[in-house]
């Protein structure tokens, strides 16, 4: 079905003491907020935009009955749906991996069945590797399209042609490094340069040209 237009099933709610944390995160990539109830879903809405193919995140996208094997009932409603350019879809929950008890994994396998019935990808996103949400909350700082009247990113592409080098090195290269800064965050976010998101961004981390990053 037509997939614009669409409303989540249940509303996300705000109030005095509650302890989780819902807010409204932009996509670059749909152009407009999404709804998040916690920060671990705020960083998925990162991490999807980051991604680059996703053309819509459907929040709380379908309530799901289900039976169990033993024959106890129960329904879930799962956190995101996301969309890809080429009209695949990847169904998310997400849950801290200290907080997921037996009747989370069972609608998890229900959610899973789910997924494999419409030929959709399916995760559970229980954590982040060590330095990723930095790295990506430091890369979205500058994810907006940026004015570059001095070619900057000419410059910083052209540095990385002959080989990686240090963010600093690299940056410190053009004819305007403090602004050059900005412009090889927002070259990052876009693909166009890349680096090993296994360690932290820093003036000794290699920056390699778009051709060389694995996608």
């Amino acid at each position: 079905m037509p997939i614009e237009g669409l409303q989540p099933v249940r509303r996300f709610g705000w109030g005095a003491r509650q302890k989780h944390r819902p807010g409204l995160q932009f996509l670059v990539s749909t152009g407009r907020h999404h709804g998040f109830e916690s920060l671990e879903e705020q960083r998925l809405l990162l991490a999807l935009d980051f991604a680059g193919e996703v053309i819509e995140v459907l929040p709380q996208p379908f309530r799901l009955s289900f039976e169990t094997s033993a024959g106890r009932r129960g329904e879930h409603v799962p956190d995101y749906l996301a969309v890809s350019q080429d009209g695949s879809g990847w169904l998310f929950d997400v849950r801290p991996a200290g907080l997921i008890g037996d009747d989370d994994m069972t609608k998890f396998v229900a959610a899973k069945e789910a997924a494999l019935v419409n030929d959709w990808s399916y995760s559970v996103v229980a954590g982040w590797a060590p330095h990723v949400v930095s790295v990506l909350d430091a890369f979205s700082a500058q994810r907006r399209e940026l004015i570059d009247r001095l070619g900057l990113e000419d410059q910083l592409l052209s540095a990385v042609v002959v080989g990686p080098r240090l963010f600093a090195d690299l940056v410190n290269s053009t004819s305007l490094p403090a602004v050059a800064r900005a412009h090889a965050l927002h070259l990052l976010w876009h693909r166009r340069l890349g680096i090993e998101l296994g360690s932290p961004l820093a003036d000794e981390t290699l920056v390699f040209a778009a051709s060389e990053t694995a996608r």
